[in-house]
């Protein structure tokens, strides 16, 4: 489908703001925000996709279903959309108001209403001075960022930090563009804080539509892991200049700026939906206030699933599969290295990652390296992306070894189709493995929860589960049991069809 192809309408129902996921991205939220529009056909629904850069997005793996009725994508680092250098003074006014606000972001705390926020954003669409132009080619703009550099940044390199401040703003006006050719809606729903989010956020200040916010992850903790393991984020200080533990001035300054653009959306939301209790308590933690927030847990198609119950193949009874793209917050090489000692005492074992590798080429060529380094090239395949109703009556074990994760549907999935999980301790996995509140907890363990990056405790649970059929088939029963009574499709879809009835009327 080409942008000629999308689809445009003047008004729709619902919009949701969405950041590098569905249509352009396999996985988890996607299969989510699939779902619940097949499952809210009733509502028209208009699409605002957010992605990093055109090149990365190049094809849709969802066909669009017929109640989107608006479709329309941008991109944070679009080159066609940066004006041209053009000579400005700025307006003073402006530019005192903008020294202001970013005085009071360095003093503001978590839990202080972001009332600035509003004003800039409000200065933003409905303001002349305060445009993309004049914060990048004015004098006002680059004394100011002089000046903020005097008294704020501790890195020695001024180039780095005009640089940096000038990419962490740019995106504002992208969110400003949008905003103010938005269409008529009912209701805004992101599905993340971030960039989505601050559209949101801006949406509600600038056309009163409504919000509402659902967090799978909480954004700014997975920011956090991504910015504390990428290299694009320079360190100019000296070996004298640093301390071992201490977060370099750069990479300080973008987890801020994503804290304070969240802060902005928990604000501006009327609702506030996650999946689990750990990540209600790290909203509130990040200034959500409590009174808008809720639990709403992810459910799947149990019906469709319990089919595959009854398919599984014995004589395969050695499989371990870990579903998911092959990416570095997967964790796929603990799950190559566990393999290794799993093959030392179950020599027919076998270790299917289903997943795509496209998305970290580089990633992906390590893990496939480590898997020859190991002498595993027998027992460990790459399937790429498959069924996963295929997938499933032929394995014994699911896999998870991520080091980030909320609440995973994958392991739901397996559960309704009867198949045992072993887990990483992240997100709500102990949950869905071991339950939470006693009644759920009375139905007992459904699989394995092991700690972040150990392949030897890994590799010990599937042992125990594959050597021993009672273990196995108990905690089968356990699996099916859980999702048959706590994460059902039809309960998540009536929790979120109240919300969305009771916002808009």
């Amino acid at each position: 489908m080409t942008q000629n192809d999308f689809p445009k309408a003047k008004e729709a129902d619902i919009a949701l703001l969405l950041e590098g996921t569905f249509p352009y991205v396999r996985g988890g939220v996607s299969q989510w925000i699939h779902q619940m529009l097949l499952a809210f056909s009733q509502y028209k629904f208009a699409i605002i996709f957010i992605g990093s850069s055109r090149d990365a997005y190049e094809r849709m793996y969802y066909e669009l279903p017929s109640n989107v009725v608006h479709f329309e994508e941008h991109y944070l680092h679009d080159e066609q959309n940066t004006p041209e250098p053009k000579a400005h003074v700025g307006d003073t006014k402006t530019f005192d108001s903008i020294k202001a606000f970013h005085e009071n972001m360095h003093k503001s705390s978590k839990n202080e209403p972001m009332h600035d926020f509003v004003d800039i954003s409000r200065m933003l669409t409905h303001g002349t001075h305060l445009n993309e132009e004049s914060f990048l080619y004015s004098k006002m703009s680059f004394d100011m960022i002089c000046e903020s550099y005097q008294s704020h940044c501790t890195d020695p390199s001024f180039v780095d930090y005009f640089w940096t401040v000038r990419s962490m703003h740019k995106p504002i006006w992208l969110m400003s563009k949008i905003t103010k050719s938005m269409i008529k809606v009912r209701l805004c729903h992101t599905i993340s804080t971030g960039y989505a989010g601050f559209l949101g956020a801006m949406i509600r200040s600038t056309h009163g539509y409504p919000l509402m916010l659902t967090e799978h992850g909480i954004y700014t903790k997975e920011r956090k892991i991504d910015l504390s393991q990428t290299e694009w984020i320079k360190d100019n200080r000296n070996l004298f200049q640093k301390e071992p533990t201490e977060t370099s001035y750069f990479r300080q300054l973008w987890i801020e700026f994503f804290e304070k653009i969240g802060k902005f959306c928990y604000d501006s939301s009327d609702v506030i939906t996650t999946l689990y209790e750990a990540n209600r308590l790290r909203q509130i933690e990040d200034g959500a206030e409590p009174e808008k927030t809720m639990i709403i847990p992810n459910g799947v198609d149990v019906e469709k699933f319990a089919k595959l119950r009854g398919k599984r193949n014995e004589q395969n009874k050695n499989i371990i599969c870990l579903i998911g793209r092959v990416v570095a917050i997967k964790d796929i090489k603990t799950f190559i290295r566990a393999m290794r000692i799993i093959v030392n005492t179950i020599p027919d074992a076998q270790g299917w990652i289903a997943g795509p590798t496209e998305e970290d080429k580089e990633y992906a060529s390590e893990c496939i390296n480590l898997c020859e380094s190991l002498g595993l090239q027998e027992n460990v395949k790459f399937l790429g992306f498959q069924n996963i109703e295929e997938l499933f009556p032929k394995i014994s074990i699911l896999a998870l070894t991520s080091i980030s994760e909320a609440l995973p549907l994958v392991i739901l999935e397996a559960a309704a189709a009867g198949v045992p999980s072993v887990v990483t301790d992240v997100g709500s996995c102990k949950q869905l493995i071991e339950g939470y509140g006693d009644e759920d907890i009375a139905i007992g363990d459904s699989g394995a929860v092991v700690p972040i990056s150990d392949p030897d405790s890994f590799a010990k649970e599937c042992i125990k589960m594959l050597k021993d059929d009672a273990i196995w088939a108990a905690r089968r029963e356990s699996a099916i049991a859980r999702v048959e009574r706590f994460y059902t499709k039809e309960r998540m879809i009536k929790m979120y069809g109240e919300i969305y009835e009771r916002i808009m009327r």
